[in-house]
């Protein structure tokens, strides 16, 4: 522990200097370091789909670096310091871990998230359950949050086949609103209602829709990647190709790639 404080003390001497010294430091804010921020976490989470311990490491480091020049500004300003936002943090996480630090009884995680989300929502009593989800936030993530908050007052499904029913019932209103050919914003709202049930299943059932997706979107990249390789060794071209040539070629990337 010594020595993990020491580094610490050692990182934010650094940070301070560079305010000090550095034009580039000097001149950040709390809004300029925003989308540097939002991309570290992006960069970093990258690192763990990848299972690339040496570069979450890093990451992280960069993650650390973020928060703690937010902190040194916050302290220049007279508006918070590091002091400040490790006792809010540590005051919060023993409010709402009364299993830990009380004499509350859990006994899975599910029922941990649930008390958690109890807490919260008797902290905001004045606010309604969904007022407090980030207008930011990306759009898969969101309807995660919202669902998980929807879910702490007991509006929620009993069952999985009542969840993957309402999917079929999405799906079947898409397809009427495409095959009316007429209204396109409807068509977007039966998509986005289609794919909010479909996250609804994957949080239903303990899946990230959001690790899902990805590892789905590098499953097609390498299938693609090989079918382009196949094709051009037989010398042809996919553009020149028909539908079922290259579907015949797709077929094949798919027994490569497992």
């Amino acid at each position: 522990m010594k020595r993990e404080i020491k580094e610490l003390e050692s990182l934010i001497k650094i940070i301070r200097e560079l305010r000090r010294e550095c034009p580039w430091d000097r001149n950040q804010t709390i809004k300029s370091l925003r989308p540097l921020t939002i991309e570290e976490v992006y960069e970093l989470s990258d690192a763990i789909i990848n299972t690339d311990n040496k570069n979450i490491e890093e990451e992280l480091g960069d993650l650390l670096l973020h928060i703690i020049f937010y902190a040194q500004i916050g302290s220049e300003k007279k508006s918070f310091n590091l002091e400040s936002i490790s006792k809010k943090l540590s005051d919060k996480l023993i409010e709402r871990h009364p299993h830990v630090y009380g004499k509350k009884r859990v006994r899975t995680e599910s029922e941990v998230k649930e008390s958690w989300e109890m807490i919260k929502q008797e902290k905001r009593k004045k606010k309604g359950t969904l007022n407090n989800i980030p207008s930011g936030m990306p759009a898969m993530t969101k309807s995660m949050r919202i669902q998980e908050k929807v879910k702490s007052v007991g509006f929620d499904w009993d069952h999985k086949e009542e969840v993957v029913k309402k999917i079929y019932e999405e799906l079947s209103e898409l397809k009427e609103e495409i095959n009316k050919k007429n209204n396109k914003k409807k068509i977007k709202d039966e998509i986005g209602d289609l794919i909010f049930s479909v996250i609804n299943m994957a949080r239903f059932i303990n899946i990230d829709p959001e690790e899902a997706l990805e590892s789905t979107n590098k499953k097609f990249i390498k299938r693609f990647q090989h079918m382009e390789d196949e094709v051009k060794e037989n010398k042809k071209s996919l553009k020149k190709m028909t539908l079922e040539e290259m579907n015949n070629y797709w077929e094949k990337s798919k027994k490569y790639n497992g």
